[in-house]
């Protein structure tokens, strides 16, 4: 479960990037939500501490519990159903005491896990029927109890990470177009019957937001517009430096103004705009890309293919959701909900994105180089008693 490491092998850019984009994310979060920047702040304590304990634990290791985890996962996601919290029509999270815990965080990172082993064990029969359709049963079962929250945003991100993960565990070509080939059509049908007043297939407040991006013009939909309007006209108010590094307290805070809701979580990248401009933007993005890079990177140098798999699922939800935030904020997207990772302010995210960034470490610390290494004494040693 435990293994000596040699500390040259550890991912140390890593580590400084993640914990200067949360730095980044309290500030932001305390100037959004002062009363929220301690809770914040425990967050990415928490989310450190768990974050070094996995990277020095086994990766190949944890993986040997995937069903022990898939099942977890379910149960969870059913204890979210039957007795979840519900807010603004939605019921997705959990109460145990003071504290609240969002199951489809952490939902995410277990199906990274789960797939990474699962797609490991299967390489040779990848692209059979049978493999496929039971990856797909797998993926299925977590995907309806998602979408029956209702958590349409989550359901999509699932969907897009599991493609990326096949991908990488090799899918054939063949498939993947066959796959286009249908989903392509499917997807215009499914705007079209959704762009109708009576459509069934998703929850009338999901199709407004949908409208709305489609038709901003239209008045009827301009309650739904107005948040993404006033968060584009935050982050454009910051220009070049922003008006805290400016000093200009002369102009009225969109934020502080309370005319972009929830902008300690959906729309913090607003805050970032508005209070550091352009520059602390660019920053933001700067260090995002930069962490999904690192993982990347990582799985190059992974010393098997359940290793790459999950470095890339990891890096790849970072990367998918920090592209969606920043597209909604700045009115590219429609408003689907969606925190920026390691900055919006929520612990459960938070932590099973560190989690992530944890397995991520380990896989770096056992690469190729490191497992040869290991190798080359191991002969010297037999050679040596011989």
């Amino acid at each position: 479960m435990l293994k000596q490491y040699k500390l040259r092998f550890y991912n140390f850019r890593l580590v400084v990037f993640l914990l200067a984009i949360s730095m980044i994310g309290v500030t932001l979060v305390g100037t959004a939500a002062s009363d929220l920047k301690s809770k914040q702040f425990v967050g990415v304590i928490l989310g450190v501490i768990f974050m070094l304990i996995l990277s020095l634990m086994d990766y190949s290791w944890l993986m040997n519990f995937q069903w022990i985890m898939y099942g977890f996962n379910i149960v969870m996601l059913v204890i979210v159903r039957i007795a979840g919290n519900s807010a603004n029509g939605a019921a997705r999270w959990i109460s145990i005491g003071s504290f609240t815990f969002q199951p489809t965080e952490l939902s995410k990172i277990i199906l990274i896990v789960f797939f990474a082993k699962f797609f490991m064990d299967n390489e040779e029969h990848l692209n059979t029927p049978k493999t496929l359709g039971l990856s797909a049963i797998l993926l299925a079962v977590p995907l309806f109890l998602i979408l029956q929250q209702p958590d349409l945003k989550n359901t999509i991100t699932v969907i897009v990470i599991f493609c990326i993960m096949i991908y990488i565990a090799g899918l054939s070509y063949k498939i993947i177009g066959g796959a286009l080939l249908i989903a392509v059509p499917l997807l215009i049908i499914f705007l079209s019957i959704v762009v109708q007043p009576d459509q069934k297939l998703i929850k009338d407040y999901q199709r407004d937001r949908i409208m709305s991006f489609l038709y901003p013009e239209n008045e009827e939909y301009s309650d739904n517009i107005e948040q993404q309007n006033n968060s584009k006209t935050a982050i454009a108010s910051g220009e070049l430096v922003g008006k805290k590094l400016s000093g200009d307290d002369s102009v009225t805070s969109v934020n502080q103004g309370n005319f972009v809701s929830e902008n300690q979580t959906d729309f913090i990248f607003a805050v970032a705009g508005e209070e550091y401009g352009f520059l602390g933007c660019v920053v933001i993005i700067l260090l995002l890309l930069a962490i999904s890079f690192e993982c990347i990177r990582m799985s190059l140098r992974a010393k098997d293919l359940s290793g790459k798999i999950l470095c890339c699922g990891v890096g790849g939800l970072v990367a998918l959701q920090s592209f969606i935030n920043i597209c909604v904020a700045t009115g590219l997207a429609p408003n689907t909900g969606t925190p920026l990772p390691f900055v919006s302010y929520g612990l459960t995210s938070l932590i099973s994105l560190y989690i992530g960034m944890g397995l991520v470490l380990n896989v770096g610390l056992q690469s190729s180089t490191y497992n040869k290494e290991i190798m080359k004494k191991e002969i010297d040693r037999r050679e040596e008693y011989l």
